[in-house]
């Protein structure tokens, strides 16, 4: 019944998870006026894409499209995963820094935990584990 319910809505609501992330950096940068860093940039670069892929995906109900999907979840949840740790203090930024905005600015945080990057690191991360559960209910 699980894999029934992943087949049928698995790629929508990969779509829909990667559209409310592309829609929430939209607003913290363009109404809240927060400036990206460089990695939130990378961030960003790994998941709009994801929106008309998965968009594609789902209209079409092509589950072939996960390899190219995983790819960019994984590195996007990786550099997330990096940025947490880096406004945790584990890491240090390096000399040159990362630009104007530096890396371990934190604009956000919600219940002392949740930051900018905890949220795109829960989507990149829901979005590999939606993605890798739909793929394996199609098979």
């Amino acid at each position: 019944m699980f894999k029934k319910w992943l087949r049928d809505n698995g790629m929508h609501i990969s779509w829909l998870v990667a559209l409310v992330a592309t829609l929430g950096s939209l607003y913290f940068s363009e109404i809240l006026h927060f400036a990206p860093c460089k990695l939130c940039w990378y961030q960003r670069i790994l998941m709009y894409p994801l929106v008309v892929i998965l968009g594609i995906a789902a209209v079409r109900r092509d589950y072939k499209l996960t390899i190219y999907v995983l790819p960019l979840t994984i590195w996007g949840a990786c550099i997330s995963i990096y940025h947490v740790l880096l406004q945790m203090g584990v890491f240090k930024e390096t000399g040159t820094g990362c630009g104007p905005i530096a890396c371990d600015t934190d604009y956000l945080n919600w219940l002392g935990f949740i930051t900018i990057p905890m949220l795109a690191g829960t989507a990149f991360i829901l979005l590999t584990v939606l993605q890798y559960l739909t793929y394996r209910a199609t098979k």
